[in-house]
């Protein structure tokens, strides 16, 4: 007998319910076995899980948030190519996840992901520290060619280890959670919370402490300190294996998805049944959860008709001719999150402003905190402050009284939540466009204080803290199990293409404003128009947000037949949870 055949044979006679004493979720531990629920997972293994998440978001944004200052200070840059030069590495950086999370459902595991993706971060921040110290590097008016190609080479090795880093990490976070269970379910809608909070530490601690050193001290001990803060969490990280929970990988989780539509497709003459029942499924195993029926996108149901095969040869049947329901309705889930994805680009649009022109704004403006000049790129703490404060009241105070009053497990739906954040986005647009036209006025007898920034800061961070925090468990809990990694790649591939669109729309508005006689874009920000910019990303917005409404109230959750093992060890069958 195994190991783990005498353990349920001693709970057995103990009456110790099983499915409290091992995890049945298709996980293992470290050793390859069915993990111990006590010993392994859950806030003990998250734990270690976001302090490497700090250490990364310190890197990024400790490099993000003054990368147009460096760019244009260092570089020489214009403003209006250092803010699309920023656009593009945010949105390379950002969808990059996409190969990376499919690496890591396919092929490496989400453990093994986060360690080489580290690693290649860590030769990227080796290598940008290496610009600054290294003699024939350095920048200076002879070799300022080498050492921007130096540069942007270490920059697009950060993007390509983000690239693995951020979908496996915070999928392998949510991982140390188990669905089938009902108190660990209810943690894990706190951890993406509480994931963000982590996040917003390495944030703050990024715009303020390394944004200070790059600005007082210089690059180069900004570089040296965020390579060995990466390579010390890296150490941490793996002192957490023990504890973990992993999930092994099972091929291209992309398969499935193409043999349903081959499938449906060569059906495509064939009538449904009248009775869904009829549609073939699987037997039920503990290592798949089943998806329950949908009445949308019925033709996609043609891919699990048996077409004159008895279904006790289901077996000998190929994939590409018969699925499964449970295949038919992830395809499903995967095609019906396009409108959603495509829904949220505006806002996506609205925060790649924070990271370009809001920091650029700050350049011109009184910084001054008594005789303290803050350093521009730190006004971006603002943001992460009312992200902060957004992820607290939601989970402490409004969670609870919602939860209450509603019924529903998360207090409001996922969707909702993501829309609360989106229109919070567009007033943050009003409110910089009013801004940026005052500050003009002002600019002509003395500078306006950078302070006057706070508040669109600060609306755009609590946006964030429903949007973002919205979007990335609506992607993780959305897509199909064996697709968890590529759904937070897919979160941020909204950030990403929003980023690329911005650079796109800068382009674009800037040859039609010229040609009308007055361009939006000057080197002199003073005769820039970013107010009348700003403007345009609300409108835009406000459009965006009346058609995400609509789409969002024609949205199907998935629904998940399942056994639950409650944390009083009741075990519920045939549990219909609808997420």
């Amino acid at each position: 007998m195994t190991n783990m055949e005498v353990e349920l044979a001693r709970e057995t006679r103990s009456g110790e319910k099983p499915e409290e004493k091992w995890v049945h979720d298709s996980s293992v531990d470290h050793r390859g076995r069915a993990p111990l629920r006590a010993s392994t997972g859950v806030w003990k293994a998250a734990l270690f899980i976001i302090a490497i998440e700090f250490s990364e978001r310190l890197s990024y944004f400790g490099l993000s948030t003054n990368l147009i200052v460096y760019l244009t200070r260092v570089l020489k840059e214009e403003t209006k190519t250092a803010a699309k030069n920023v656009n593009y590495w945010v949105g390379v950086t950002t969808v990059m996840p996409l190969l990376g999370g499919l690496v890591a459902d396919a092929y490496l595991g989400r453990f093994s992901t986060v360690i080489a993706s580290t690693l290649i971060y860590l030769a990227g921040l080796g290598l940008l520290t290496m610009s600054r110290f290294v003699p024939e590097l350095k920048p200076s008016d002879g070799s300022l060619r080498v050492h921007e190609t130096v540069f942007f080479v270490a920059m697009y090795l950060i993007s390509a280890g983000t690239g693995g880093h951020k979908p496996a990490l915070e999928s392998f976070g949510a991982d140390q959670f188990d669905d089938d269970h009902a108190g660990e379910r209810i943690k894990k809608m706190s951890f993406f919370n509480w994931w963000n909070f982590g996040l917003c530490s390495g944030l703050l601690l990024g715009v303020t402490a390394i944004v200070y050193v790059q600005d007082h001290v210089g690059w180069g001990a900004a570089d040296v300190i965020l390579t060995a803060v990466m390579a010390a969490s890296l150490l941490v990280f793996c002192h957490g294996r023990p504890y973990y929970r992993y999930r092994v990988p099972e091929g291209s989780p992309l398969t499935p998805l193409l043999q349903v539509l081959v499938a449906a497709f060569r059906k495509r003459h064939l009538p449904l049944p009248a009775d869904p029942a009829e549609l073939h499924e699987a037997p039920r195993t503990s290592q798949k959860r089943p998806l329950c029926h949908t009445g949308k996108l019925r033709f996609l149901d043609r891919a699990a008709l048996v077409e004159g095969v008895p279904e006790t040869k289901w077996v000998e049947v190929s994939p590409w001719r018969l699925a499964t329901v449970t295949q038919v309705e992830e395809t499903k889930l995967v095609v019906g999150m396009l409108p959603i994805w495509v829904g949220t680009l505006a806002f996506g649009l609205c925060v790649a402003q924070a990271s370009t022109f809001f920091i650029k704004q700050s350049l011109v403006m009184d910084r001054r905190l008594g005789s303290f000049v803050v350093p521009p790129a730190t006004i971006f703490a603002l943001a992460a402050v009312g992200m902060v404060v957004a992820v607290v009241v939601y989970e402490k105070l409004l969670v609870p009284t919602l939860r209450a009053a509603t019924g529903n497990e998360r207090g409001i739906t996922i969707l909702r939540r993501i829309g609360i954040g989106m229109a919070f986005s567009v007033v943050a647009m009003a409110v910089a466009a009013v801004v940026e036209t005052e500050r003009r006025a002002r600019a002509t007898t003395a500078p306006m204080s950078a302070f006057w920034l706070a508040p669109q800061y600060m609306i755009l961070g609590i946006g964030d803290g429903f949007a973002l925090v919205g979007l990335q468990e609506y992607f993780y809990d959305q897509v199909p199990d064996s697709m968890r990694s590529l759904g937070i790649a897919f979160y941020l591939s909204v950030i990403g293409a929003s980023n690329f669109i911005s650079g796109l729309l800068i382009t674009v508005v800037d040859r039609v404003t010229t040609r009308l006689g007055k361009g939006w874009f000057d080197k002199d920000l003073n005769k820039s128009r970013l107010d009348y910019f700003y403007w345009l990303l609300a409108a835009i917005g406000a459009a965006n947000l009346v058609v995400y409404v609509y789409l969002a109230s024609r949205y199907t959750y998935k629904n998940v037949q399942k056994r639950v093992a409650s944390a009083s060890g009741d075990d519920d069958d045939d549990d219909l949870e609808k997420k």
